[in-house]
């Protein structure tokens, strides 16, 4: 099984200049625990965590996302087996990786949550259908 299969590509991202107020916005609306901190060209500049964020409470409106972002990021490739996220998330304990191309341009992002979809799907049942039909719909 490998990543791009589980990934959601082209992720919801935010830009360093943007505030925390915008980056709380979008995960809130999104429901998301992290944004990929990407340039005007789309390039892989970080990760802001709602733990990172946490840091700077009630003061997102004055702080902008780089102050708060994480830059020295792990990343996998789309065709990374499932078994080296797993690896990671567990070795440097995260819950989410940005997924880049062979060009480092960000393509997409796992989580945890895809990862114990996958696992849904591999032991089959309901919860493999609903996992797979779920994961199909966000290719």
């Amino acid at each position: 099984m490998l990543v791009r299969a589980w990934m959601t590509a082209n992720p919801t991202t935010i830009q360093p200049t943007d505030s925390l107020t915008t980056a709380q916005d979008r995960m809130d609306k999104g429901g998301f625990r992290r944004l990929p901190v990407v340039d005007d060209r789309g390039a892989l500049l970080g990760i802001v965590t709602d733990r990172d964020m946490r840091r700077h409470h009630g003061y997102y409106g004055s702080t902008l996302v780089d102050a708060a972002m994480t830059e020295k990021l792990i990343t996998v490739l789309p065709d990374d087996p499932l078994a080296k996220v797993v690896d990671l998330v567990l070795r440097h304990k995260i819950d989410g990786l940005p997924v880049v191309g062979g060009d480092g341009a960000l393509v997409g992002i796992i989580t945890v949550t895809d990862l114990v979809r996958a696992l849904a799907h591999r032991l089959g049942g309901d919860a493999g259908a609903a996992a797979a039909a779920d994961a199909a719909s966000r290719k």
